[in-house]
């Protein structure tokens, strides 16, 4: 009989009911116990008990403002300790948070503010208020006032009521909320032992900023739910710092995007000696920066897939022996398998990874978009729309994407938002973004166009006005015409392949 390419071992551990995810989160660590180390021009240490009540009061600020059980909250916080509290403390008491970027333009911003009709929204962590948004806003004096209130309990409930929004690039071009329940975290369990090694006497160092979800889910929840030490770098890029802070600092588990581990060992890997192991995640880490990482530190990096509709759901880690040029295999209590048209694919066949729907990390759909929610199941599988294939030990070979999405150092950008902002310049008659290879490891989005003159500093500066920075195009390309196929669709996959001359 045909093996086929379903992983299914063990059911996970299931959800307490009633359940607070911001409750869950802080349950576990010691009073006295250090669970946040912030490092910026100086060191800032949060107990347990300080991030609690900080959690606690300013849950009891937001409801004394008048937000509700339902009310969505919209975050722009920039890399601060503010981003968390407020994130968990929305959560403890049911308003809704939605965390966006700081890098959004302001264009962006007001769209999104358009589109999810937030109660309030927040500014804090340097980013200042916008006026005119037409909902109430709150500044960072704001922020830092709620602190004094009167602290509130956390609301328990149903583990599968909506707990927050993150936004994330459509493949239609535009942006999209993905709704989580509050058992979300729950589901990252699995990544204890099945991507982390996580222990609660660890100290976890993330290279990313606080308001990025990797950094939020990896770097931040996960740490304080087993009740070990969360630590975050705010200062200027320092592309050798963080050798500086593990040693210094002592740091047992670091994770970031591939980018950074290429930045590192491009200088020479020195001060990792306290890991027990490294984590990537966002995008494929190259085999070589791999290899040189393990070479210059002699500690193993660990690689996980995700996505901001499930999380990571297929890893490495120090229990799973390593197989090269694989991304690890499903963690314990997922259920998974790879896809063609009519199913399940044979093993070694290649196909687009699909998660159950049973999956407690999967998301609750898109907001305000069932149809788009819809398009995303076969059946009983959600599509995640990255192509691999499985061999008979479960290990799963990442392949790419089955779709257009480019990925800007771990966030998944569409093609067509970025074409969308170039088609604005006066003159240009098409236009096409890509992901490219620049040099050996080194990927970047790229703007094609076509136009009578070289228009690239118009679209440059109408792509600063418009896109975010890691969604803008980090060169322009002038074409005579673009590659088109029979259907008169932009042959991307041609794009991807171009190579500057």
């Amino acid at each position: 009989m045909t093996q086929l390419s379903i992983f299914q071992n063990g059911a996970p551990e299931p959800c307490p009911d009633p359940f607070n995810l911001a409750d869950y989160v802080l349950a576990a660590g010691d009073n006295g116990a250090i669970a946040l180390e912030v490092f910026g021009e100086t060191v800032e240490r949060w107990r347990y008990a300080d991030l609690r009540d900080a959690v606690w009061r300013t849950a009891g600020g937001l409801l004394d403002l008048g937000l509700k059980d339902g009310d969505n909250l919209l975050l722009r916080v920039g890399n601060d300790p503010a981003f968390p509290v407020l994130f968990l403390a929305a959560i403890a008491v049911g308003v809704v948070p939605v965390p966006t970027s700081s890098l959004l333009t302001e264009a962006e911003t007001r769209h999104i503010v358009s589109e999810l009709r937030p109660a309030m929204v927040a500014f804090a962590g340097g980013l200042d208020p916008l006026s005119n948004l037409g909902v109430p806003v709150l500044d960072a004096k704001g922020v830092a006032q709620l602190r004094a209130s009167d602290p509130a309990s956390p609301v328990f409930g149903s583990p599968d009521r909506l707990a927050y929004m993150i936004y994330t690039s459509g493949t239609s071009g535009k942006p999209r909320a993905v709704m989580h329940a509050h058992r979300a975290v729950w589901a990252r369990r699995m990544m204890w032992e099945g991507w982390y090694g996580l222990r609660s006497d660890d100290k976890m160092l993330h290279a990313g900023a606080f308001n990025w979800t990797y950094t939020m889910g990896t770097g931040l929840m996960d740490p304080w739910a087993i009740g070990a030490t969360a630590m975050v770098y705010t200062g200027p890029p320092d592309r050798q710092v963080w050798g500086r802070l593990v040693q210094d600092h002592q740091a047992t588990i670091f994770a970031a995007a591939p980018g950074v581990y290429r930045q590192i060992v491009e200088t020479g890997a020195d001060g990792f000696d306290t890991l027990r192991h490294g984590l990537s995640a966002g995008e494929k880490m190259p085999q070589s920066v791999k290899s040189a990482w393990e070479s210059q530190t002699g500690k193993p990096v660990f690689e996980a897939l995700g996505m901001s509709e499930v999380s990571t759901f297929v890893s490495a880690s120090p229990k799973v022996a390593h197989k090269s040029g694989t991304s690890g295999k499903a963690q314990n209590g997922r259920h998974l398998a790879v896809l063609d048209e009519n199913g399940p694919v044979p093993v070694g066949a290649s196909g687009v990874l699909g998660i159950h729907k049973s999956d407690q990390g999967l998301m609750l759909g898109y907001f305000e978009q069932p149809n788009e929610t819809a398009a995303k199941f076969q059946g009983d599988w959600f599509l995640t729309g990255d192509t691999v294939s499985m061999d008979e030990d479960g290990y799963v070979t990442y392949l790419g994407r089955d779709d257009d999405m480019m990925n800007a150092g771990g966030y998944r950008v569409s093609p067509m938002e970025v074409e969308a902002a170039m088609m604005q310049a006066t003159g240009v008659t098409q236009a096409a973004a890509a992901e490219v290879e620049v040099r050996e490891n080194v990927r970047v989005i790229a703007g094609f166009f076509v136009a009578d003159t070289d228009l690239s500093d118009e679209l440059s500066e109408i792509c600063a006005q418009t896109l975010a920075k890691y969604k803008r195009p980090r060169m322009f390309v002038k074409m005579d015409a673009l590659p088109m196929g029979a259907n008169n669709k932009i042959q991307r996959k041609k794009l991807r392949d171009w190579t500057p001359t």
